[in-house]
């Protein structure tokens, strides 16, 4: 019985309000109870760094995220790990096997050109749904504000359906310092210029999540999101944690 005044979440398939989760090995068994309960607030599951690569029954890992109407998708570990062996045919061979319609192309630990990548999304949009990363998970590159804002918009315009700022799932690297504190000057200025409902925050702890819910809304899209830490994010999303109490009841980010 709903008797509280929350704000209003986005829902079903969703386009933007998302959570993408990591998941760095869950079992199989357990990952069927969480999807049980929780699959209505995943929409979309990264299998973490190249993990997917090793993991046992991973037919049958992405079959039940599917099932579940969860998107799940390799991370960009994987695609560059192919990349540096010039191994991207084998790759995409790999991806259509296990039926994987979602790709991420990235630079976190290989600096690919971004001429090379915009040419690389414009012959997999055809195809795949493709997510791009921007910003390096080495703590000490630092990117000037002009460059997030410009890299941003070119992989978009590519045919990106969402940009991933980088973040690691520790939050010490790309939009956070080694200390884990985000660069709050970089996010309001990404804000000024791009929808935020096409960018993907990494947002590993709570206290990164509740940043982004109270400077966004709701509806803001985060990844990297812990497996286990789905019901807690969307307690925080709906004003359920003293942080985020106070969350007005607006149909907030509901373009």
């Amino acid at each position: 019985m709903d008797f509280l005044s929350l704000p209003k979440r986005t829902s079903g398939n969703r386009t933007f309000g998302l959570t993408s989760v990591v998941d760095f090995g869950t079992p199989l068994g357990e990952l069927k109870n969480i999807l049980a309960d929780y699959s209505h607030i995943i929409d979309i599951a990264k299998l973490g760094i190249g993990s997917a690569y090793v993991t046992p029954n991973i037919n049958k890992k992405v079959q039940l995220y599917q099932e579940y109407n969860v998107k799940p998708y390799c991370g960009g570990t994987l695609f560059e790990k192919s990349y540096f062996q010039n191994k991207i045919p084998e790759y995409l061979s790999y991806l259509r096997n296990l039926g994987i319609e979602w790709i991420e192309v990235s630079n976190g630990t290989l600096e690919i050109p971004l001429r090379e990548r915009l040419q690389i999304i414009s012959e997999l949009k055809e195809e795949f749904h493709v997510i791009a990363e921007v910003g390096s998970k080495d703590a000490d590159k630092e990117m000037p504000i002009s460059e997030w804002r410009e890299e941003i918009n070119l992989l978009l315009n590519a045919g990106c359906k969402y940009v991933i700022t980088e973040g690691r799932d520790s939050g010490t690297s790309g939009i956070y310092e080694k200390c884990g504190t985000i660069k709050t000057d970089l996010i309001q200025e990404l804000l000024q210029d791009i929808d935020p409902n096409k960018i993907i925050f990494e947002a590993p702890s709570s206290k990164h999540q509740m940043y982004f819910i109270k400077e966004i809304g709701p509806n803001v899209n985060l990844g990297n999101v812990k497996i286990i830490d789905v019901l807690i994010l969307e307690a925080q999303r709906l004003g359920l944690r003293s942080e985020t109490f106070y969350l007005e009841d607006i149909e907030c980010n509901l373009l």
